[in-house]
């Protein structure tokens, strides 16, 4: 954690540049602590899917769902014909860990995000899945949603995809639309 005191401390009197940058390193370090990440649901049970926190992979996920955070939101907002499945995965913590899990629908609010929680949790036991739950866009991880039968987003999935059982990854790739 100390990486993480770090972090914030050397962003005390930051530019706007160097806030962005502490952002995603602040991100990744959280994501260091955490162990478990959590899949998307898919109509379908899912496992939850454990992968090294330090993952480079997925702190570059996390990195490029911030990035782009912006732009899902607007398309959200006003939904192109044949888009569906908006959601967000939400960072979650408690005594016992921290999971990323998805949440849909959601809205923002003027202090951040609200949306019910769309993942049963098995380290936050805190939370149960549908319920209502707030949180900020720097707990957010990843976004995604459906154009044309075709998954757009969900970088973290892309990511977990390569610790899943091949025969997964081919199920969630024909019944879900990821071409990743």
């Amino acid at each position: 954690m100390s990486q993480a005191n770090d972090a914030i401390a050397a962003s005390r009197h930051p530019s706007i540049q160097d806030l962005a940058r502490a952002r995603v390193r602040i991100l990744g370090m959280l994501l260091i602590a955490a162990v478990p990440v959590v899949c998307w649901p898919a109509p379908r049970d899912d496992e939850t899917v454990r992968i090294r926190a330090e993952d480079e992979g997925m702190v570059a996920a996390i990195a490029r769902a911030q990035a782009t955070l912006d732009d899902f939101l607007r398309i959200a907002a006003l939904p192109p014909k044949g888009t569906s499945g908006f959601r967000l995965k939400v960072r979650f913590q408690d005594a016992r860990g921290v999971e990323h899990m998805w949440v849909t629908p959601f809205e923002q609010t003027a202090h951040g995000f609200s949306g019910e929680l769309a993942d049963e949790p098995e380290y936050v036991k805190g939370l149960v899945n549908g319920q209502q739950v707030t949180f900020t866009r720097a707990e957010i991880s990843d976004w995604g949603y459906v154009l044309d039968g075709k998954q757009k987003g969900s970088f973290t999935v892309c990511v977990l995809f390569k610790h899943m059982p091949v025969a997964e990854v081919e199920q969630y790739r024909r019944d879900d639309g990821f071409e990743s």
